[in-house]
């Protein structure tokens, strides 16, 4: 899976109609460039956000970066095309929005039938509907390219009619569970977006609460919430130590066969051993 070899901590949103924002994303230190053809695209230029966005991947000069481009939904009249543009890319991920249930996942992905085998499939939790069928919709990924959830908070909260609350505590059951079912199935899974990208304060609150519930990253809308998002996300010099030394202790010889050790103190299981080994890649990958 990718987030398991690449980090995901900052997944940054820009409107594919506009090339000065493609350009200086080539340039920031975000871990993924969404192109929006969707929420931030109007109606009237959306077929030449679309051909901006095929030039913009095409010519690449992304880097590091997870090229990722939001198409619109299928039962609009620009998301066929947009689908079958994205076919036809060198780029890392599919975003699908408004996914009401696994046929959507299925209607996606025989829409990319002819991409590349790399090519994945990331979807938008972002409807009630999804809410109710969190696991079916994870479970497609075992017959599709399903390979990630990102958290549509503002269109959820819209249809709930749910107001704004700083702690997040009308979302947090639908991000618990949609995280459940994304890790059920080794799925990437990002946090919604902040929409305040004046106050960091507030923003870094928000995504050190994402980072505890268990998200790999966040999406966001400005580039001045990029540098602090992967500082959230990413792991400290102590942790990386922390993993390190549990690496070290089941390697020992007296260890070999054990599921279950003490160390510092501590009940440290194999589970462990394998988080712990994911943490060194990621954090060899952030250092490069």
């Amino acid at each position: 899976m990718i987030h398991q070899i690449r980090p995901c901590r900052s997944a940054l949103y820009l409107p594919a109609s506009n090339p000065r924002a493609i350009e200086k994303a080539r340039t920031l230190p975000c871990d993924a460039v969404i192109l929006d053809l969707e929420d931030a695209v109007a109606p009237e230029i959306k077929v030449a956000a679309r051909m901006a966005a095929v030039a913009a991947f095409t010519e690449g000069r992304f880097g590091h970066r997870l090229k990722v481009l939001r198409v619109n939904a299928l039962d609009t009249e620009w998301g066929g095309d947009d689908l079958a543009a994205a076919a036809t890319l060198d780029i890392d991920a599919v975003l699908a929005p408004k996914v009401n249930g696994p046929d959507d996942v299925a209607r996606y992905n025989a829409a990319l039938a002819t991409a590349q085998p790399g090519l994945t499939l990331w979807v938008m939790i972002e409807t009630c509907l999804a809410v109710g069928r969190l696991q079916a919709i994870a479970d497609a990924a075992l017959t599709t390219r399903l390979a990630g959830f990102v958290m549509g908070t503002n269109d959820l909260a819209l249809e709930m009619r749910s107001r704004t609350m700083a702690d997040r505590a009308n979302m947090l059951p639908i991000l618990t569970f949609a995280l459940a079912a994304a890790r059920a199935r080794g799925l990437i899974a990002l946090d919604g977006v902040c929409n305040d990208f004046t106050d960091l304060a507030a923003w870094r609150a928000e995504a050190e609460q994402g980072l505890a519930l268990g998200f790999d990253g966040k999406t966001l809308i400005h580039p001045a919430q990029v540098d602090p998002c992967n500082a959230v996300f990413s792991p400290t010099a102590g942790e990386i130590a922390y993993a390190r030394s549990i690496v070290a202790a089941f390697a020992l010889p007296e260890n070999a066969e054990k599921g279950a050790i003490r160390l510092d103190g501590r009940m440290v299981e194999r589970l462990h051993l394998q988080e712990a080994e994911r943490m060194i890649a990621v954090a060899a990958v952030i250092s490069r």
